[in-house]
């Protein structure tokens, strides 16, 4: 496995890029914002703005880290972030990595976070050299599920009361793709 970074990679209709410090203000407006976006997330809804900058800016700096993935998914036709995709860990010693994804609700239905979840599966698998890529949505949630599948992860089952969101402690799916797979 060769760590490589957040690297610009493209899709017929996206564009998945680094983020930089002047992505707060798109990011608030089209998804950290939105409450509904955020229900079933991890972190809560951003108070304001300038909060979104804040994290741009730190993912900005973050992105030259080699072992660092965190793309902005840009849509080509509005050409500024609609979402985040990211590692949000990893284990060298057996070559796998959790993903971690959200798009804001105007872009919903459309494909387009599959479509990006491909090709970082592809990049991750085809040039660093990952084995085993996961990810796990809460069961309330079954689009991020479809998602998922339709990248071509696997469901392998359901972890009862084994995470935390802002709906609280739920109960989580989770699936996953082996290098083999493809």
């Amino acid at each position: 496995m060769e760590h490589k970074g957040t690297k610009r990679l493209e899709t017929e209709r996206l564009i998945l890029r680094p983020f930089t410090a002047e992505d707060g203000p798109a990011m608030y407006k089209n998804w950290t914002g939105d409450p509904e976006v955020t229900r079933f997330l991890t972190w809560p809804t951003h108070p304001s703005a300038d909060v979104s900058a804040q994290l741009a800016a730190f993912w900005a700096e973050e992105a030259g880290k080699p072992d660092h993935y965190q793309w902005a998914v840009v849509l080509k036709d509005l050409n500024e972030p609609v979402g985040s995709l990211a590692v949000v860990s990893h284990r060298d010693d057996v070559a796998k990595c959790e993903l971690g994804y959200c798009l804001g609700r105007a872009w919903w239905g459309r494909g387009l976070m599959t479509e990006a979840v491909k090709e970082v599966i592809r990049y991750l698998f085809r040039e660093v050299g990952m084995n085993r890529i996961e990810a796990s949505y809460d069961v309330h949630n079954p689009a991020s599920g479809r998602v998922m599948e339709k990248a071509g992860m696997r469901f392998e089952g359901i972890h009862r009361q084994a995470g935390k969101n802002n709906q609280g402690i739920v109960d989580v799916a989770v699936c996953a793709i082996l290098a083999s797979d493809l």
